[in-house]
């Protein structure tokens, strides 16, 4: 019996092995050749301009460089050439048993206008009259962001110019649309990565560069090549065009290891935007009792809102069907998590200057848990945080007036009044800010709010 077994163990084993080479050697192929990787170039029959390229290679992923400064993945990919040149197409084609490249070279006979004749091209080079280009600066009064988390962009990292490195301040940025050129202006140095430090004044010298605009997974990019940078040195000129206008530039990218979101807003050197100023006024009676339609529109920064919430305890002494839930997520990137609504008007608060707001706190937040920065209290508050801000600051916090109040009673529907008579002097605040459960920390928390109004003193 013991034979027996022996026997049928070994014949297993056997097979086993056989099996296991015939998957090993089933999942990898040869590896490609260079002289595999083939492919047509047809011109459109509409436009000559316009390239059609198909792989006639072995694979299961095709990724083009089209050599106008766009890339593209697919089997069948189109490419834009709208001026007169040879460019140089590679297409590498990814196979089970490795990936091989092969370029060919692409020739454009004449430039066409029409192609170049476009609003974002317009836009960022002051279009085909513009012989020296455009050249664009950092909007002094921003946003500048330098270190939102990627999941979190929010309004509390905005930074105005005024508060960057010095060899920041001087940078410009030269778009032509002839030949495409790039020109970087930074004044010999620019702020960025230096030996694998961060955070430091970089010394620049300028290469012959050149920009495009494409796109890319449903986003608009704008890409400067040969290592060329804008705003922070790091040698991935790679950006996603948040908006492009005439008189404005927003570029947006994750960089650092994917660590942070950089936004960078630049406006034409020269220009002045026009100054609106907000009128000096009485408010309204502002309120909102989640029931009705009020006249606030709120917003959120780093918070999840919902205006239309059962009420989760409808006994006196609020009754109503509807309230607000206020959830502030776990994390840092939720660590300055409000509400805020920002007026058309700055407030006169001589004869309003009271909010009141009722509130409800659940038991089951977790007020012990510590989590946060250093100069902050580390746990969830049993507090709501008032504070009135001026919107038109770049950094709004820093002239704030805040009223705090401590919620004693959990559980239960709590009205509280926030006193600003103190501010009535004021004549730049336009913000309302609501924050509950304190800032700084990292800890999660669910609220509820109801009836909020600005009422006479």
């Amino acid at each position: 019996m013991k034979r027996y077994l022996s026997y049928i163990v070994a014949l297993l084993l056997l097979t086993f092995t056989f099996s296991s080479c015939e998957e090993e050697d089933g999942s990898l192929g040869p590896a490609p050749t260079s002289d595999e990787i083939q492919f047509t170039a047809q011109a459109d029959a509409t436009n000559p301009n316009i390239i059609n390229f198909k792989a006639n290679a072995p694979g299961f992923k095709a990724v083009w460089d089209l050599g106008n400064g766009e890339t593209a993945t697919g089997m069948q990919v189109t490419g834009s050439y709208p001026l007169k040149g040879e460019y140089i197409v590679t297409l590498t084609m990814y196979t089970s048993g490795g990936a091989a490249s092969n370029s060919k070279k692409v020739t454009i006979a004449n430039t066409n206008p029409l192609m170049l004749d476009r609003d974002d091209y317009n836009f960022l080079t002051g279009g085909a009259n513009a012989l020296e280009g455009k050249t664009w600066v950092f909007d002094p009064v921003g946003p500048m962001n330098f270190g939102g988390p990627p999941e979190a962009p929010s309004s509390w990292w905005n930074q105005t110019l005024a508060s960057q490195n010095d060899c920041m301040k001087d940078d410009k940025y030269t778009f032509k649309l002839i030949g495409f050129q790039f020109e970087n202006k930074s004044g010999g140095a620019m702020w960025g990565i230096d030996g694998g430090q961060e955070n430091v004044c970089v010394p620049q010298t300028p290469v012959a560069s050149t920009w495009s605009i494409y796109q890319e997974n449903g986003k608009t990019m704008l890409s400067v090549s040969n290592g060329e940078t804008i705003a922070w040195d790091d040698n991935q000129g790679t950006y996603e065009v948040m908006e492009l206008s005439e008189n404005r530039l927003h570029i947006r990218k994750v960089c650092c290891g994917g660590g942070g979101v950089r936004n960078y807003v630049l406006v034409p050197e020269g220009y002045k935007a026009p100054v609106v100023v907000k009128p000096y006024k009485e408010a309204i009676d502002l309120k909102d009792d989640f029931d009705t339609p009020g006249n606030v529109v709120w917003q959120t920064d780093n918070l999840t809102f919902n205006e239309t919430y059962d009420n989760p305890a409808p006994l006196p002494i609020n009754t109503s069907a509807k309230v607000a839930q206020y959830i502030k997520k776990e994390g840092e990137a939720f660590a300055f998590a409000n509400l805020f609504y920002t007026l058309d008007h700055k407030i006169d608060l001589t004869t309003k200057n009271k909010i009141k707001l009722k509130v409800f706190m659940p038991s089951y937040n977790d007020y012990t848990k510590e989590a946060g920065y250093d100069w902050a209290v580390k746990n969830l508050l049993k507090q709501v945080s008032v504070k009135l801000q001026n919107a038109e600051s770049g950094e709004p916090w820093v002239t704030q007036v805040e009223v705090k109040q401590q919620v004693t009673q959990l559980d239960k529907w709590v009205e509280l009044t926030f006193d600003f008579s103190s501010a009535a002097s004021r004549k730049d605040l336009d913000r309302i800010v609501i924050q509950i459960g304190g800032e700084g920390h990292f800890n999660s928390g669910i609220f509820y709010i109801d009836d909020f109004q600005l009422i006479p003193n």
